[in-house]
């Protein structure tokens, strides 16, 4: 199996070489390079192929926003795993509808770097149950959708399962552990979000939860 190509972007030198050396004694992940900024981080996906971004998102010159929105339409076949020391509104909607397939906080452990990034490789959404609330939070905010409110309504009606599976992604759940909860197989969880895509309109399951939200057909939870 080749080994996952991550290219690191981030201002501080300190956390460029500390993501360096995790992914250095991490086997099937390289470390392919680094950038300071967004430009540079345009400018090596021009010449070079990383499977997965590591993108801060407060940089000068050009934010890690408008570099993963760049990289994202020109670059399809690259995941952006945004990191950050900020799970807030201000950072987390944009760093999402900009097209990162992940996000995380700067104080993460090593094995939940990893483990993101090698979801963001896999095609699955990186983002923990924390993260999780705070993007339904902040995109309810946004939109202004209460859950007293009359919520938005999907474009194509939910089946009972598929709006389970929706609820327990809001909650952070991963594949197998949707499958886990609802007693079923993990092509059945996988085929239940296919779907739901379809319906929304999307295309990867950050997207599916940023809808899910505006739709007021996820809830928040404190578990």
């Amino acid at each position: 199996m080749t080994d996952i190509q991550v290219l690191v972007v981030d201002n501080e030198p300190l956390m460029r070489q500390a993501l360096k050396i995790i992914l250095e004694a991490a086997p099937g992940f390289q470390w392919l390079g680094e950038a300071t900024n967004g430009i540079e981080a345009v400018n090596f996906c021009a010449g070079n192929s990383p499977d997965v971004i590591l993108m801060d998102m407060q940089m000068p010159r050009m934010d890690g926003v408008e570099a993963t929105e760049i990289i994202t339409t020109n670059y399809p076949d690259i995941g952006v795993l945004a990191i950050t020391a900020f799970s807030s509104e201000e950072y987390l909607v944009p760093a999402l509808r900009a097209g990162a397939a992940g996000y995380l906080v700067k104080d993460a452990e090593p094995t939940e770097i990893l483990a993101a990034i090698q979801a963001v490789h896999d095609g699955s959404a990186a983002i923990s149950a924390s993260v999780s609330q705070d993007l339904i939070r902040a995109v309810r905010n946004g939109y202004d959708v209460k859950p007293s409110s009359t919520s938005r309504q999907s474009p194509m009606p939910l089946s009972e399962r598929e709006l389970e599976v929706l609820q327990l992604l809001a909650r952070g759940r991963n594949n197998p552990e949707i499958a886990a909860e609802l007693h079923v197989s993990e092509a059945t969880v996988k085929a239940h979000l296919s779907r739901v895509m379809a319906k929304f309109g999307v295309r990867d399951r950050v997207q599916t939860l940023i809808r899910a939200a505006q739709y007021g057909l996820v809830e928040l939870h404190m578990d």
